[in-house]
């Protein structure tokens, strides 16, 4: 599986790219599943007064509306997106507005604007592109026409997640209050090949062990 981010402030076409995205991806054969993030802290998929509603009002953990077209599965409480993902069997996910998500991204935002990039960033798209730049701190820019060129860059640039370290977590977990971030495995090796490098040169430290370092 490979999974990337799209991120970028509202109005910055992070969905118009990725539906772009999704649709060339899919007409290559893959398959695709996409996670939204939704900031607004009042939003709920279900309604109160439904029997759905009812069942997680009377304690429920976790409620499934089974219909004819569609199954919803409803946590009362938000996943952690380590968690979230193991419900993905799909070739690419895209995650939409998840810029703390240790993943390839890419960074979107208005004409006029600058780009909020980063050590992952592969490209830079949204309505930035609409001014004709190709090129911005050495990072490729795209517009929806140059679709087919983005969607190559993808297929090349981001990591493969093997399942089995969606499944365990591989081996390095980083927590921030509380909450585990999702890493690919190269992020993984960079943190875990800084922090031996340190600690192998300290006294009490044993080949094998298991390191825990906490930040406060």
């Amino acid at each position: 599986m490979k999974i990337f981010s799209v991120t970028g402030l509202t109005g910055s076409g992070k969905t118009t790219v990725i539906e772009a995205i999704i649709r060339e991806l899919k007409s290559r054969g893959f398959s695709v599943g996409t996670v939204k993030n939704i900031h607004a802290e009042s939003f709920k998929m279900d309604t109160e007064g439904k029997n759905t509603w009812r069942h997680r009002n009377a304690g429920a953990d976790t409620v499934v509306a089974h219909a004819h077209y569609e199954t919803d599965i409803l946590y009362n409480y938000r996943l952690p997106l380590h968690t979230l993902l193991k419900h993905f069997t799909e070739d690419f996910v895209i995650l939409e507005g998840m810029g703390e998500a240790s993943v390839e991204n890419i960074a979107v935002c208005k004409e006029g604007e600058t780009p909020q990039i980063g050590d992952l960033t592969v490209a830079v798209s949204g309505r930035f592109a609409n001014s004709g730049v190709k090129e911005f701190k050495g990072l490729p820019v795209f517009n929806l026409s140059d679709i087919k060129a983005l969607t190559d860059l993808i297929i090349n640039k981001v990591s493969f997640v093997p399942a089995k370290d969606l499944i365990h977590g591989g081996n390095v977990e980083v927590k921030v209050n509380g909450e585990v971030l999702t890493l690919v495995p190269f992020v993984q090796n960079i943190l875990k090949n800084a922090v031996l490098g340190v600690i192998k040169e300290l006294r009490g430290y044993n080949e094998g062990a298991e390191v825990e370092v906490i930040l406060k």
